[in-house]
């Protein structure tokens, strides 16, 4: 027998993204419906969220990005005011270390002309000469920078997990339901999703819904007609241990796109593969190769102290990418009333849950953004083939 659910709106995904919308939505004094958020797995051993690097940075290159990153910054700092659930605060535990981003004479454009950027968005970021950089990280080897950009607030790491479980606990404490389930298909009347299936064979009818589904997004999207650009490309992070004392040391961004900063007692490290070799996967193998072959020797070059460490643990996870542009696709697609999307973070999600969950509470409940002008991330760029590029990306 197919069991018949009806809700106001219906949220597919219940990680950080689709629960900070439940969260900001069931928080809204205007909005007054049922709110249905479907999850495949409540341990949320696999999800984006908790595989992923957990940091925040302003340093972007486009300004909506960094605006998005400024609010998140801010509603971490004020968590309390936001998630608390009688006394209990989310441990989210951001560490207000910044994002140090290195340029060799060849990136140093580049850096210049994203601090230009960042600046007119009141970034709190300063450029570092070599000199300047060897007196504030005196384990670090500068001999082939040309400068360093440096975020003194707003930026760090933060525990990905607590913050995606606070705004869960807190949206279920607003009456939000949770459904353990995966969406299998939707189903469209012309201009409109009508209903939802699950794997189970229930049927959700509702008036709205939000494709928060990360990874799994594309192939929901497909059963509406829509094809998304995006995919899911594999990230693998390492943790080490090391003899080597980084005093103050922040998240650095080497030129070639390695990164690392402190974890616990050692550090995490990663780096995208080669563009050939990143391609569509959905399997969780860790790319061991990546540490031994191409990090290792990038981290020992960047800092002497690291030629000796030790390989601790190692896990992989994904990235949901926009093929397109490496920016979020935002809101409705032109041909369906009903269905809005927020999918292609390209690795900035996490961080930018918070202002994406209050953008989405905005357009379902007044049909516009009101905090912050998104619309530069709708699909019109994406119809018309118009990339709107990120060029900050980790």
């Amino acid at each position: 027998m197919t069991i018949s659910m009806q809700t106001d709106v219906l949220i597919v995904g219940g990680a950080a993204i689709g629960s900070a919308a439940a969260f900001f939505l069931a928080s809204q004094p205007d909005f007054k419906g049922k709110i249905h958020v479907i999850e495949q797995d409540f341990s949320y051993e696999k999800s984006a969220t908790a595989l992923s690097a957990a940091s925040i940075r302003h340093q972007f290159s486009t300004p909506e990005n960094i605006k998005l990153s400024q609010f998140s910054s801010a509603f971490l700092k004020g968590i309390e005011h936001y998630l608390a659930v009688g006394d209990e605060v989310p441990a989210v535990n951001f560490k207000e270390r910044g994002y140090l981003f290195l340029a060799t004479p060849d990136g140093l454009h580049t850096l210049q002309s994203n601090h230009a950027v960042q600046k007119l968005e009141k970034v709190d970021v300063s450029l570092l000469t070599p000199s300047q950089l060897s007196a504030r990280y005196a384990w670090m080897n500068v001999n082939d920078l040309s400068a360093g950009s440096i975020g003194n607030s707003g930026e760090g790491w933060l525990d990905a997990y607590g913050l995606m479980q606070g705004f869960r606990k807190k949206a279920i404490s607003l009456g939000v339901h949770y459904v353990q389930a995966r969406a299998k298909k939707l189903h469209r009347s012309g201009r409109k999703i009508i209903s939802a299936e699950l794997t189970d064979g229930t049927q959700i009818s509702f008036d709205k819904l939000i494709n928060a589904a990360g990874t799994g997004a594309s192939a929901l999207a497909q059963t509406a007609g829509i094809e998304l650009p995006v995919e899911a490309r594999k990230r693998t992070i390492f943790y080490f241990t090391s003899s080597a004392k980084l005093e103050n040391c922040p998240m650095v961004i080497d030129p070639s796109g390695a990164y690392f900063r402190p974890e616990g007692d050692g550090y995490i490290c990663g780096i995208a593969p080669r563009l050939e070799d990143d391609v569509q996967c959905h399997d969780f193998i860790i790319q061991h190769h990546l540490f031994e072959e191409v990090l290792w020797p990038l981290l020992a070059a960047r800092v002497p102290g690291f030629e000796a460490l030790r390989l601790k643990r190692s896990w992989a996870g994904h990235y949901d990418m926009n093929t397109l542009d490496q920016n979020v696709i935002l809101g409705a697609h032109p041909e369906i009333d009903n269905l809005l999307f927020a999918n292609g973070f390209s690795g900035h999600g996490l961080q930018h849950s918070p202002a994406i969950g209050r953008a989405l509470s905005e357009l379902i409940t007044y049909g516009e953004f009101r905090s912050l002008d998104l619309g530069a991330f709708g699909w019109s760029r994406v119809i018309n083939n118009r990339p709107y590029f990120e060029a900050n990306i980790i």
